[in-house]
C-alpha cells in the first residue's frame, strides 16, 4: 500500500444524523408511531440519540464518548495484577489484501482491542502528495508512497469501524524517513510540524479526496491522538520531547526488557520488548520486521521451504515472552506488527494464533495503548513502584497476596480508579 502546518477546525453548530454512524428516529417518540397535533405539542420529539458534530470540513466529528472503553480499576490489596497485551500495528491502512479489516475481526472474536498507527499519507491522494512538506525533504516526497481514492475509502472505513469497537487510532507519522535525514535527525521543531500534517491530513481527507458525501470519523483527532511510534524506532528523544508539549501521553518506540513500564520525559513509556528467540541465544524485539531481518535477512520473500518455520520461530518467541510474564511479574507484554505479507504472510499467521491463544484468557487483558495507559494512570504509584522493582520472569516469593499486601492509597477524587461520587 501506499502509505506542516496545523489547520484550525471549528466545529460545526448543526446537529445532523448520519445514517452511516447512527439511525435516526422516524416518530416523536422516536419510532414509527405519530402523534396528533395536541400530542405533538405536548411532547416534543426528543433530539436523535446518536448526534454527530462536524468537526471543520466534516471528516471527523465528535460523537461522544468511544465506545466498549472499560473503565480502569485501582489494584486492591493483595490483588494479582491482570496480564496486559498489546498488540499494535504501524502505517495502518486498507489494501487489497484487507488485513486490517481481517484482524479487526480476529480482535472481536477473541475478547481484544489494539492500537492502529495510521500513516497521515495513507489518507492523502497521490495527485494531492506536494500538500505534504516532509522536514528535510522536497515537497511531496514519502518513502511509503501516497493512496487513491479507493484506498482512503477502505481506510476510513476501517478506522470508523475499529474506533466504535474501543481500538485506538495512534499515529505512525507521515512519509517514513529512516537513516540519513530521517527521522532519527530532526529537531523538536520538525517532529512538531510532521505531527501538525499528520493531524492535518486525517483532518482534512474528505476535501483531499473530494469525498464530501462520506461520513466522517466518528472521533475528534486533536482529542484522539494520544501516542505514536517512531518510523524505525528512531528519533525517539527529539519526538518526546515535542510529544510532552502537544499533550501526548505514550510513546512506543524503544526496547524494553519485560518489566513494569515508568514515565519518561513525562509520556508513559510503553516501548516493545525482548522476548525469547527459539533457537538462538539472543532474545528478539516483538516486532515482525525484526525476526524477518533475523531469518531473511532484509529479503521479505526469503526461502518458501522455511516460512513455516519462522512463523512458528516468532509464534512461540511471543509465547514464551507472554508465559514468562504472565506466571512471573505481569509485566504488560507489547507487541508491534505491520499488515504485510513478508514470508508468505507467516508472521500475520503467527500473531493471530497468539491472539487466539492469549486473549481469551480470564486474567488477560488485551488492550490498547490508550487503555493501558488509563489503567497505569489509575493505580497508586506506590503500588507501580513495587512492580517495577520485579525482574524479568520473577513472580513474587511471597506470593501476590503478601506481596501488594498494603492499602494502596486512595485515588484522588475525580481520577481514573476513583470511586463514584455518591448520590
Amino acid at each position: 500500500m501506499a502509505a506542516t502546518h496545523r489547520i484550525v477546525t471549528g466545529t460545526v453548530i448543526t446537529a445532523v444524523c448520519l445514517a452511516a454512524l447512527a439511525g435516526c428516529g422516524t416518530g416523536a417518540d422516536g419510532g414509527g408511531r405519530q402523534g396528533g397535533p395536541e400530542q405533538e405539542k405536548a411532547q416534543p420529539a426528543p433530539a436523535p440519540k446518536n448526534v454527530v458534530r462536524l468537526i471543520g470540513d466534516g471528516s471527523t466529528a465528535y460523537t461522544g464518548a468511544q465506545p466498549h472503553l472499560p473503565k480502569p480499576e485501582r489494584l486492591k490489596p493483595g490483588e494479582k495484577p491482570p496480564q496486559f497485551v498489546v498488540f499494535s500495528w504501524d502505517g495502518a491502512g486498507e489494501d487489497s489484501q484487507r488485513l486490517f479489516s481481517h484482524f479487526r475481526k480476529v480482535a472481536r472474536e477473541n475478547d481484544a482491542t489494539m492500537t492502529y498507527f495510521l500513516s497521515g499519507v495513507y489518507l492523502l491522494p497521490e495527485e494531492k502528495r506536494d500538500l505534504y512538506h516532509p522536514p528535510q525533504h522536497s515537497p511531496g516526497r514519502s518513502d511509503i508512497g501516497f493512496n487513491d481514492r479507493q484506498g482512503i475509502a477502505d481506510t476510513v472505513k476501517q478506522l470508523r469501524l475499529a474506533w466504535l469497537e474501543g481500538n485506538e487510532i495512534g499515529t505512525h507519522f507521515n512519509g517514513h524517513f529512516c537513516g540519513s535525514g530521517g527521522v532519527g535527525e530532526w529537531s523538536v521543531e520538525e517532529w512538531k510540524e510532521e505531527i501538525a500534517q499528520a493531524k492535518r491530513f486525517v483532518k482534512t481527507w474528505k476535501t483531499n479526496a473530494g469525498m464530501k458525501n462520506e461520513a466522517p470519523l466518528p472521533f475528534d483527532y486533536d482529542k484522539e491522538l494520544v501516542g505514536a511510534r517512531t518510523p524505525c524506532l528512531e528519533g525517539q528523544k527529539n519526538f518526546m520531547k515535542a510529544a510532552r508539549e502537544l499533550g501526548f501521553r505514550y510513546d512506543t518506540s524503544g526496547v524494553n526488557n519485560q518489566v513494569w513500564p515508568k514515565k519518561k520525559s513525562g509520556l508513559w513509556d510503553l516501548s516493545m520488548q525482548l522476548v525469547p528467540f527459539p533457537g538462538h541465544s539472543f532474545e528478539q524485539l516483538t516486532m515482525d520486521y525484526n525476526f524477518m531481518v533475523n531469518q531473511s535477512g532484509t529479503t521479505t520473500q526469503g526461502d518458501p521451504d522455511k516460512h513455516e518455520m519462522w512463523g512458528d520461530q516468532m509464534r512461540d518467541g511471543l509465547l514464551q515472552g507472554f508465559e514468562r510474564a504472565y506466571n512471573g511479574n505481569r509485566a504488560p507484554l507489547i507487541i508491534g506488527n505491520h499488515f504485510e505479507s513478508w514470508n508468505g504472510g507467516t508472521y500475520m499467521r503467527a500473531v493471530e494464533e497468539v491472539i487466539e491463544a492469549v486473549c481469551t484468557k480470564s486474567d488477560v487483558r488485551c488492550v490498547s495503548f490508550r487503555q493501558l495507559a488509563d489503567w497505569l494512570d489509575a493505580q497508586d504509584p506506590a503500588t507501580l513502584e513495587k512492580l517495577r522493582s520485579l525482574n524479568v520472569g520473577e513472580a513474587p516469593k511471597e506470593g501476590w497476596k503478601a506481596f501488594l499486601a498494603s492499602g494502596p492509597a486512595p485515588a484522588p477524587k475525580g481520577a481514573p480508579g476513583s470511586p463514584a461520587p455518591k448520590e
